[in-house]
């Protein structure tokens, strides 16, 4: 199972602290060593750090950590590999550009038995089932809201995304982030967790290394942020399990928007990608009208 990561803020911030736990999931403290990636939205633009190397042992990830990169919106992902090879290709955030905008996904899960049909707008680089359900998301939305000039806001993208998770999250489980810089969407099929930071901030210690930090000297009073991870990355904090089925949208360091779908199924997680036999849906992907 692949390990995510997400930021919301209301104003910008580093998540060094952060993703200095989460690295270690890359091979130290977790076995998910097939390769990780950052993306970070700033006031002038999007960045975006892949490596096919363990996070752990990776230099990039190290500069990562040491870093400031101050940013209202994150989204990361290491990886264990249950679909595609390990490369580059595959390695998740992905990223594609829709009316201006760049985006960002990266999934925790494995589809099976999932081959929507793409038009060609949005096709995948790598062979990933995680990159084609993200070109599928997108090709979606963009026939949805095919006659904008502009980016439709969350309140609008979040009900047609929450449509799209419960026909994806029939052939596996999708535990996603995906992100345009504005709003920070999560679904959860099986297992993601989420924090909420605000004044007074706490005395924090990460969950896979001996490290504490005391967030109220980064953090003034009126400062808000919201965690999105896999499993809690510190200990003595209040984190809130997602269950199985609920999206949630969050702006500015805030839950803004949440739905439940009771259908949605859990599979078991593979231990391997070879002879697993997988329940088919009983109908096929279809694209909002």
């Amino acid at each position: 199972m692949c390990q995510l990561l997400g930021m919301s803020c209301n104003t910008t911030a580093s998540i060094r602290f952060s993703f200095t736990g989460f690295a270690q999931r890359g091979g130290c403290t977790a076995d998910h060593v097939d390769g990780w990636g950052i993306a970070f939205y700033e006031p002038t633009g999007s960045r975006m750090f892949l490596d096919d190397r363990p996070a752990s042992e990776s230099r990039l990830a190290e500069f990562v950590r040491s870093y400031p990169i101050q940013s209202r919106t994150v989204i990361s992902h290491i990886r264990k590999a249950t679909q595609g090879t390990v490369s580059l290709a595959n390695t998740h955030p992905f990223t594609r550009e829709w009316l201006g905008q760049n985006w960002f996904f990266a999934h925790n899960g494995d589809l099976r038995n999932f081959h929507p049909a793409l038009d060609g707008g949005f096709l995948p680089v790598g062979n990933t089932d995680s990159e084609k359900a993200f070109c599928y998301l997108m090709q979606c939305l963009r026939q949805t809201f095919a006659d904008r000039l502009r980016p439709p806001e969350w309140a609008e993208l979040a009900p047609v995304l929450a449509r799209l998770n419960r026909e994806v999250a029939r052939y596996g489980n999708f535990n996603y982030l995906l992100t345009n810089g504005d709003a920070l969407y999560a679904h959860c099929s099986s297992q993601l967790a989420c924090l909420e930071r605000a004044h007074p901030f706490p005395m924090a210690r990460l969950v896979d290394c001996d490290i504490r930090m005391d967030l109220s000297a980064l953090n003034g009073e009126a400062d808000r942020m919201v965690i999105v991870a896999t499993e809690p990355l510190t200990l003595d904090e209040p984190w809130q399990a997602l269950r199985t089925g609920e999206s949630k949208v969050f702006v500015m360091g805030r839950e803004v928007w949440s739905h439940h779908e009771p259908e949605t199924i859990r599979f078991p997680l593979p231990t391997s990608t070879a002879g697993r036999a997988w329940p088919l849906p009983q109908a096929g992907l279809v694209a909002p009208a």
